[in-house]
């Protein structure tokens, strides 16, 4: 069974950093596609960024490109976040998801079959 569970997020002020991670069981992340997405009060949720690492593949939402950066640690079989200069308009709900199939479309939520539960990240200006 596949589960994924975040942690890592929290309150900071503007330009500050936090690393998100999302520890994984049930299968090995270097095989999956995955993903960040993020979900603020009243929006749908984003995509942030993803990666698949056997292809050497990383994507970044426009909003996020040179302040975030996604990576693996195959040894720990997690995923990781690190976000920098934080803005207020990241605030939001975070979320890891992953799909073992191929995904045509890092954006959109339907191509992820596996998510986690969320980890909340506010950032006040």
């Amino acid at each position: 069974q596949v589960q994924l569970v975040e942690s890592g997020g929290g309150s900071v002020e503007a330009g500050g950093s936090l690393r998100l991670s999302c520890v994984a069981s049930g299968y090995t992340v270097s095989r999956y596609y995955m993903a960040w997405f993020r979900q603020a009060p009243g929006k749908e949720r984003e995509a942030v960024a993803g990666i698949y690492i056997r292809a050497g593949l990383t994507y970044y939402a426009d909003s996020v490109k040179g302040r975030f950066t996604i990576s693996q640690d195959a040894a720990k079989n997690t995923l990781y976040l690190q976000m920098n200069s934080l803005k207020p308009e990241d605030t939001a709900m975070y979320y890891c998801a992953a799909n073992v199939g191929y995904v045509s479309d890092w954006f959109q939520t339907a191509e992820f079959a596996y998510w986690g539960q969320g980890t909340q990240v506010t950032v006040s200006s």
